[in-house]
């Protein structure tokens, strides 16, 4: 509820604002905090997802691809950490906006890791020239999805070949790989490195395809492919964790700007489970929960909670069955923070 205009300021209700710039720098502030000293290489992933409308939302369009209407916003993970969450209007390509996302992004963390390897990780939505010249002009390395064409299939039609005789002589999958340099017709300003898979899988073919600017003395075909690009399926489950478990997609408000603050709530309610999970939780059995886990185990219980001058009470029931964990939660949060004083 917003207060009526004119009202005094000690009203009750007053219009929550906030600075966009500051929110997107506090994220990544986040992140590298979370560091004692700076990484040799970290990896980007940048993921775009559905959240579906059903009222007149501000911004709310139909969506081909998910079938039904929604906002697309845009997350950039590493690791567990949460770099940027974006509200976006689903009428649009799921790239646009990354370049600058991630101009914003590198310039934030070169000004604290100025030898930091960076590179960007995404599928083929976020495969586009413009995106990868600017990875290119700019130092920072990229590994991203690529539609296969036909074009591309003839370039491991061999391998696929040889998949096939090995599938029918095991039945089991087998898959080869090709490295070679390639360039769109049109669209890409230069040859790149591509790595192709050729895969036969029980009743059908799958060929996938990867460009990246990484060289084949870091990374062979096969290690780009599993270890390195196969390993972005995991931000799935950090899109879940904001999502399911932290109601990001609670976006029910009349404006577009309001939908997007509850998302930054959201963000902000992740950073704190983040850490929670890196200080409060290490040593412990929860060290790897997913927030719903604790939500349900440690936060979500019925407790007194009781104020003197010195102290804040927390009184649980006796047959709690988390008990120690909480009592290694606040052992580990003392140790790592100063302690605060009023």
């Amino acid at each position: 509820e917003l207060a009526p205009a004119g009202v005094p300021s000690k009203h009750r209700y007053h219009k929550i604002v906030c600075d966009p710039d500051k929110v997107d720098r506090f994220f990544v502030d986040a992140f590298l905090r979370a560091h004692s000293e700076a990484p040799s290489r970290i990896i980007l992933d940048f993921d775009a997802t559905d959240d579906p409308l059903h009222g007149a939302q501000e911004g709310s369009f139909f969506n081909g691809y998910y079938d039904c209407y929604c906002y697309m916003p845009l997350y950039v993970f590493c690791g567990d950490h949460l770099l940027c969450a974006r509200l976006r209007p689903s009428n649009i390509d799921g790239a646009l906006g990354a370049e600058a996302e991630l101009e914003r992004m590198v310039a934030q963390i070169r000004e604290e890791w100025p030898d930091v390897q960076i590179i960007l990780r995404g599928d083929s939505g976020f495969c586009r020239s413009g995106l990868m010249d600017w990875c290119d002009e700019n130092g920072v390395d990229y590994i991203l999805g690529l539609s296969r064409s036909s074009r591309l299939v003839a370039k491991i039609a061999k391998q696929m070949k040889k998949a096939k005789k090995k599938f029918w002589k095991t039945q089991e999958s087998a898959r080869y790989y090709r490295d070679f340099q390639f360039r769109t017709l049109k669209s890409w300003s230069r040859s790149r490195r591509v790595v192709g898979k050729a895969e036969q899988l029980h009743g059908k073919e799958n060929p996938r395809f990867v460009v990246t600017s990484l060289s084949k003395e870091e990374f062979s075909a096969s290690e780009l492919y599993e270890d390195l690009y196969c390993a972005r399926g995991d931000m799935g489950n950090r899109i879940k964790e904001q999502q399911l478990c932290l109601f990001a997609d609670r976006t029910s408000s009349a404006t577009f700007s309001a939908n997007h603050l509850r998302l930054w709530f959201s963000g902000v309610a992740y950073l704190l489970m983040t850490e929670l999970r890196r200080v409060g939780l290490k040593g412990t059995k929860l060290e790897n929960a997913q927030c719903s886990t604790i939500r349900t185990k440690l936060l979500k219980i019925g407790a007194l909670v009781s104020l003197s001058v010195r102290r804040i009470w927390v009184k649980c029931a006796s047959g709690y069955p988390y008990q120690r964990i909480f009592a290694k939660i606040l052992e580990n949060l003392r140790a790592h923070y100063m302690p605060i004083r009023v």
